[in-house]
C-alpha cells in the first residue's frame, strides 16, 4: 500500500507491505524507498514494513529541516500517523545515519535498530573534502550526472563484472534526482556529529551489515564500531560493496529476517 501524509505543507510518500511487527526501512543518498524493493517482496506475516522515500527523494517533497535531525524527526512523525508507538529502524548509509539520529532522540520508540552499509563515526576531513567537490559538480554539472558518475564506484568488482546490466538498471532509475536535495543531504552529512556514543550506551540489539568491497563506507571502518553495543549481529557480504540488497539480496534478506525473528 502507497501512502502519503503532509508535514507543513510538503508531500511525503512511504510504503507498508505486510500486518505484523513494524519495521522501518531508510534508504540512503541518490536512492529511494525502491532500494528495498527485493526485502519487502518477500515479507512475511509476522512484520510490518514502513519504507519511506526520503525528503527530496522519489515521490517526497523537500522539507524545511533536512539536516539528519530533521529527517529523523521526519521518521517520527509517519510512525505517529501509523499509530506505532515502537518498532525497528534499519538505515542504509545516509539512512543509517539518520536512525542514528533518531535512536539519540527516541530510544524509547525503538525495539533493536540496525547500520546497513553505515557507520557512527562522523566525516573525516578527507571525506568532508570529497562531499564538497561532489557538491561543486553538481552544481555545475547536474544531479544526474553525478549519480552515473560516482554510482558504478558503489557496487564491487564482482558485480559490475557478472550483472552489469543490474548496475546500469539501477543508475538509470535515478534519473529524475534533482540538484537541490542532493546537495542538502552532502551539507547534512558533513554537518553530522560522531554519534559512536549511541552505539555504547545504548541497551538494545544492534544490526551490522556491511560489503567487503564498500568503498564508501570500509569494511574495516564498520568492524571498528561492532564492539560498542551490548548486543550486536554482524554480517559481512562478501561479494558486495555499498549495495548488498541489490548485489546480494538474498544474503542481506536472510541477515535482516534473522535479526528481526531476534529481537
Amino acid at each position: 500500500m502507497n501512502k502519503e501524509i503532509k508535514i507543513a505543507g510538503k508531500r511525503i510518500f512511504y510504503r507498508l507491505y505486510g500486518n505484523g511487527k513494524p519495521v522501518m526501512f531508510v534508504h540512503g543518498f541518490g536512492e529511494t524507498g525502491e532500494v528495498w524493493k527485493n526485502l519487502a517482496a518477500n515479507v512475511g506475516a509476522e512484520f510490518k514494513f514502513i519504507i519511506p522515500d526520503l525528503p527530496g527523494s522519489g515521490n517526497s517533497e523537500m522539507i524545511d529541516d533536512m539536516s539528519i535531525e530533521g529527517m529523523a524527526e521526519l521518521m517520527k512523525n509517519i510512525l505517529d500517523r501509523e499509530s506505532i508507538s515502537r518498532c525497528v529502524l534499519i538505515g542504509h548509509s545516509m539512512g543509517g545515519y539518520i536512525t542514528l539520529a533518531f535512536a539519540e532522540k527516541y530510544e524509547s520508540c525503538l525495539s533493536a535498530f540496525g547500520l546497513f552499509h553505515s557507520t557512527a563515526f562522523p566525516d573525516t576531513e578527507e571525506k568532508i573534502a570529497t562531499r564538497r567537490k561532489g557538491i561543486d559538480f553538481i552544481k555545475q554539472h547536474g544531479a544526474f550526472e553525478f549519480l552515473k558518475t560516482s554510482t558504478p564506484n558503489l557496487f564491487s568488482p564482482h558485480t559490475k563484472e557478472q550483472s552489469p546490466k543490474l548496475v546500469d538498471d539501477f543508475i538509470q532509475s535515478l534519473a529524475d534526482f534533482s540538484a537541490e536535495p542532493l546537495i542538502a543531504y552532502y551539507e547534512a552529512m558533513i554537518s553530522r556529529p560522531d554519534r559512536t556514543a549511541v552505539l555504547k550506551n545504548s541497551k538494545l540489539p544492534v544490526l551490522f551489515v556491511m560489503g567487503e568491497h564498500d568503498n564508501a563506507v570500509p569494511l574495516q571502518d564498520v568492524l571498528k564500531q561492532c564492539h560498542l553495543p551490548s548486543t550486536a549481529f554482524i554480517h559481512i557480504l562478501r561479494e558486495s560493496g555499498h549495495l548488498g540488497m541489490i548485489e546480494e539480496p538474498a544474503r542481506s534478506n536472510q541477515f535482516i529476517t534473522d535479526f528481526l525473528s531476534n529481537v
